[in-house]
């Protein structure tokens, strides 16, 4: 029997890039009915989490915002999606709701709190995407300050976790909460403890106020692909997103499992997730016209915006049918490092890496044709990866009705649905019942205050 799929839903609080299609629901991103929908669809569907990409950021070049980005909504505009959780999670009951939150941004005191009391409004189904920050260049100018290096952005990150796991981990031991109302004792004051942090970028001397949450700390995910990146989840990831060619997600896969070895974390410690974009139809003419429609509103112009999102390079500046001028930035070098050839192959040109953002953005080549045509490539691609599931794209209606519609029943055909929900949290959906907490070999798990006597008697 083939092993079900993890099956987590992306989206943004703003406009999907195929608004302009007919029926495309993603110009309702400020109704919170929208959202709702939306979330309990998913819900009973039995997909494993919404995702939510987030950031401050717009596409600039030389410190100026780009057009086109905001005439054909490029990464633009976007709003809060941390605003909109607590409704989610009172409509819904199953489904995983994971934020994305910038360590370079939020700080870790704030940020932790905030997380926590998610984690008990979701009652333990809340994740964080762990990110630096895309689009540096026009955040930093939005917050007035300097871009940070690469390399200073994933140090600042390591120590904000370290911070945030000491929140959440060792504030409370295990047996402080008593709720004793015949003594008069809502917890036992020698076993709610102050951490202390003396980090390179942060310094705490305090307690987390909130009481311990179902999963203590939110499960953990992490999409970085550099280097750093993928030192950065060896390290503490729970959950991988990934999005390239097969070849190079399968070697992106097994460098982060030896690093996470070599951190004294097992071999299934992580769990990875590929991009996936779906575009089915009833027929394979049909989806491949509807592709075709998709890509149409694509130009280089559009894909040059989206490209210096992510960079801050101009391709548009560059020769066209030459390999990229520099490959040097300090904003996100995972779409830089994709297309600076690998193996002995050759770099991709300036326009050959224009049409690829035309046509399949950063996420990859979709699944196209038919339901079982497109489940068949998905299948395909998980074997020739080792990816133990798929972040899932929105579908051309802005929302994942399709994929629910039409791509589920095959999944569920082919034992690929995940049908046992036995665990009540993200981290037991995605691990196993009795995994709520984060496991011993976690670098978290060294922050614990032993439960039974106070540590300080």
């Amino acid at each position: 029997m083939p092993q079900p799929l993890m099956l987590g839903m992306f989206q943004s609080l703003g406009l999907g890039g195929q608004w302009r299609l007919p029926g495309n629901t993603s110009v309702d991103f400020l109704n919170l009915d929208h959202w709702v929908t939306m979330a309990k669809r998913l819900d009973e569907a039995g997909i494993d989490f919404l995702f939510f990409a987030d950031d401050y950021a717009y596409p600039i070049l030389n410190g100026a915002v780009i057009d086109t980005a905001i005439e054909k909504a490029i990464q633009f505009p976007r709003a809060d999606p941390l605003v909109i959780l607590s409704a989610l999670a009172l409509a819904t009951t199953n489904l995983g709701l994971v934020a994305t939150s910038s360590t370079t941004i939020e700080r870790p005191q704030s940020l932790a709190r905030r997380f926590a009391t998610l984690d008990h409004l979701t009652q333990g189904r809340f994740g964080w995407n762990v990110v630096t920050g895309a689009g540096q260049n026009s955040s930093a100018k939005l917050f007035g300050d300097t871009m940070l290096p690469h390399a200073e952005r994933y140090a600042i990150a390591e120590d904000h976790l370290n911070l945030s796991l000491k929140l959440w981990e060792g504030s409370w031991q295990d047996d402080a909460l008593q709720v004793d109302r015949v003594n008069g004792v809502y917890a036992d004051a020698s076993k709610v403890h102050e951490i202390e942090h003396n980090g390179p970028y942060f310094s705490a001397h305090g307690m987390l106020t909130v009481p311990p949450s179902p999963q203590r700390t939110p499960l953990l995910f992490q999409a970085g692909t550099s280097s750093t990146g993928r030192e950065l989840a060896a390290t503490y990831a729970e959950a991988v997103f990934l999005a390239s060619e097969p070849k190079l997600v399968k070697a992106q896969i097994a460098d982060v499992r030896a690093r996470a070895a070599a951190h004294g974390r097992g071999p299934d410690a992580i769990k990875f997730l590929v991009a996936g974009s779906f575009i089915v139809a009833e027929t394979e003419a049909e989806a491949h016209a509807l592709r075709d429609t998709m890509v149409g509103f694509g130009t280089l112009e559009t894909a040059a915006a989206a490209y210096a999102f992510f960079t801050g390079l101009d391709l548009l500046s560059m020769d066209l049918d030459k390999p990229l001028a520099t490959v040097k930035t300090e904003q996100g070098r995972t779409n830089v490092e994709r297309f600076s050839g690998e193996n002995g192959a050759p770099a991709p040109t300036v326009r050959e890496i224009l049409e690829e953002f035309r046509s399949n953005g950063v996420m990859g080549r979709p699944f196209i044709g038919t339901p079982e045509q497109a489940v068949d490539q998905a299948q395909l691609l998980i074997e020739q990866t080792g990816a133990d599931g798929f972040l899932v794209q929105p579908d051309p209606t802005g929302a994942h009705d399709d994929f629910i519609d039409m791509v589920v029943p095959v999944l569920r055909e082919r034992g690929l649905m995940n049908t046992d929900h036995a665990g009540s949290t993200l981290r037991e959906r995605l691990f196993g019942v009795g995994h709520r907490r984060l496991p011993a070999e976690h670098p978290g798990a060294a922050f614990r205050v032993p439960s039974g006597p106070s540590a300080d008697s």
